[in-house]
């Protein structure tokens, strides 16, 4: 079965080079490079140039980078459809007897391998496994040889996408399962409700478990769904129907929506303490959390917990505050200052990734990146280039960048975990009803009184509309 090589060996060099491939510059007119770098091209010949013929395969950086890019232009259907296509046409496929089909079939299924292994969702349409199968049928009936390779191609795929149909449902399962936290303690007396210390009293262990979390969101993410976040019609497109009418970005989502989560659960149980001790006792203990989740280079975690204790809900209960002792907070809050475009955060993220390709260990692999930034990131490079040039070729230089990025994602959330798995933490991060913001700042007036007349303004209204109390 044909191997895809590595992530991180993918965009080592400063652009695509077309010295790193087998020279397909005079079979696919209408592509135009500068200092051996591939800039820009017409769609059809960018096209042409992703399908392998007898004397040439594409590097798997361009394979990537296209096939990534592609959906800004049409539907992955539409490009499956072309690249059929051509193999069919092109390369004679339809003679399984033909010399040219042993020589080529390799270097198809070799296509298809990179594209059912690093973009599987794309064939959660019936049409694009209709033509994967009808397409690896046509190889498969040279040799059997080819027909063990193709079906074990099309055996993995069929696990990730069952995998992700799992994934789907424990989602679903939690999402509608989810209520206020008020709503519980309403019905329950507070005196035997557990908080986040009785569960784990260790904030070193709460920062593992948090880890195993994000990295099996991300596991799930594909890298499509950065660019099917941001695709817009093409102009060029004018009788098809925008592709992000379409869109498919729930794994992306359901992410953001996790560290939204993470930052209510951390202020709801800053906030729900009677007593101000606890509250400050819980205040130190998710720093220490924090702190962890830095040493680990898990940066979303540790961002989620920053924003939870910064929620205005938390940050107004100053008599809890002078009871702490702030000083590492103080030294985090640094780290992920967000001034200068996050120059701190920046760096230290730089110092992870290093460390995570000189790593002898997995936990020192582990680097998970502040989503929303990244995200951020890619957004605005998509939005400060032009995905045509004015003679309507596609800027493939735009893409190259936009796949660098993307790819060094895709290497970040292939990391296993390596710490153990606890359930009974687990579970209670995931389902825990947390506070909704009304309910954290009536619990924050509860604690600590009303400083104003909008305060207390505030504080009567949502007496009355929580708890039925005037």
């Amino acid at each position: 079965m044909p191997q895809t090589p590595p992530f991180s060996a993918m965009f080592d060099s400063s652009g695509y080079n077309r010295n790193l491939y087998q020279s397909a510059e005079d079979s696919c007119g209408g592509l135009y490079y500068h200092d051996n770098n591939l800039l820009s091209g017409s769609l059809e010949a960018l096209i042409q140039h992703l399908v392998p013929n007898v004397d040439y395969y594409p590097d798997r950086t361009y394979i990537f980078t296209f096939l990534l890019s592609s959906r800004l232009f049409m539907h992955p259907y539409e490009l499956m459809a072309k690249v059929c296509h051509l193999c069919v046409e092109h390369q004679r496929l339809n003679d399984p007897n033909s010399d040219k089909i042993r020589k080529i079939a390799p270097k198809i299924l070799q296509l298809l391998t990179e594209w059912t292994e690093t973009f599987p969702y794309d064939f959660r349409d019936e049409r694009m496994m209709r033509n994967l199968k009808d397409l690896a049928h046509r190889i498969a009936s040279g040799e059997e040889t080819y027909r063990k390779n193709v079906q074990q191609m099309i055996q993995c795929l069929i696990r990730k996408l069952a995998a992700l149909s799992q994934y789907e449902e424990v989602l679903a399962k939690i999402s509608s399962t989810s209520t206020d936290r008020l709503t519980v303690i309403r019905t329950k007396p507070q005196s035997i409700q557990r908080d986040i210390i009785t569960v784990c009293s260790d904030p070193y262990t709460l920062a593992q478990q948090l880890t195993h979390i994000e990295l099996e969101r991300l596991n799930y993410i594909g890298p499509e769904e950065f660019v099917q976040a941001f695709v817009q019609k093409d102009p060029l497109d004018n009788d098809k129907s925008c592709y992000s009418e379409r869109k498919k970005t729930r794994n992306l989502e359901a992410y953001v929506e996790w560290f939204n989560r993470l930052s209510y659960l951390v202020a709801t149980e800053i906030c729900m303490p009677v007593k101000k001790k606890h509250r400050a006792r819980m205040i130190e203990y998710f720093i220490d959390v924090a702190r962890e989740c830095f040493n680990i280079g898990n940066f979303n975690s540790l961002m989620a917990i920053i924003s939870g204790m910064n929620m205005s809900p938390v940050s107004r209960l100053k008599k809890t505050w002078a009871k702490v002792k702030t000083a590492k907070f103080d030294v985090l809050e640094h780290q992920m200052d967000p001034s200068s475009n996050f120059c701190n955060y920046r760096t230290a993220l730089r110092g992870a990734a290093q460390r995570s390709l000189t790593a002898h260990s997995s936990r020192e692999k582990i680097v998970i990146p502040f989503f929303s930034l990244l995200i951020k990131d890619i957004y605005f490079l998509n939005e400060g280039c032009a995905n045509r040039l004015p003679n309507g070729h596609v800027n493939f230089e735009k893409f190259w960048e936009l796949a660098k990025q993307v790819s060094e994602f895709m290497t970040w959330k292939q990391v296993e975990c390596p710490f153990e798995r606890d359930r009974k933490i687990l579970q209670y991060l995931l389902t825990v009803p947390v506070f909704s913001e009304d309910s954290l700042y009536l619990a924050s007036y509860e604690s600590e009184g009303p400083e104003n007349h909008i305060e207390k303004d505030r504080w009567k209204s949502l007496r009355s509309s929580l708890l039925g109390r005037v």
